[in-house]
């Protein structure tokens, strides 16, 4: 079972931890800037299997897995550019829940010539494709906490 210390704050600093179990924190939502909303909506809402919000806008979309993550897609216009190379999120990889799931996401982008490549590293194996406004979209098999990399992908330096 993993423990998580929790620390008190006092007025002199932080105090001897107390140890308490459950889980730790978890990527609840992203927020990603497209160019083409409907068309961004349904390449995620097809390729990662998620439910779309009632409360949608013209300019935006809420999309959701039955585990509660969100995804907020936010339509910035057909010739915003990508701060590709500044500082800030560069990639979401999501994780498949089967290498089946996996496979089907290969090939949902294979089919839409949005495939970049796939490679395994440390037992992991990752697909690469690109969205609609070609932005770099990752998906993984197994999940974390069923593998861990022990090293950096080279990949991460070329995106």
């Amino acid at each position: 079972m993993a423990h998580r210390a929790t620390v008190q704050i006092t007025d002199t600093g932080p105090t001897a931890a107390s140890v308490s179990s459950g889980p730790g924190m978890a990527l609840a939502a992203v927020v990603l800037y497209v160019q083409d909303l409907p068309a961004s909506v349904a390449f995620y809402r097809s390729l990662l299997q998620l439910q779309e919000g009632a409360s949608g806008t013209p300019t935006a979309a809420l999309l959701f897995n039955p585990e509660g993550f969100q995804l907020y897609l936010r339509a910035v216009g057909r010739r915003a550019p990508h701060p590709l190379g500044a500082v800030g999120i560069q990639c979401v990889v999501w994780a498949a829940p089967s290498a089946a799931d996996l496979k089907r996401c290969e090939g949902w982008l294979k089919a839409r010539q949005a495939h970049v490549q796939t490679l395994t590293a440390d037992g992991i194996t990752w697909v690469e494709g690109r969205d609609p406004s070609h932005v770099t979209v990752m998906v993984t098999h197994p999940r974390p906490g069923e593998a861990v990399h022990h090293r950096i992908l080279t990949r991460i330096y070329a995106l």
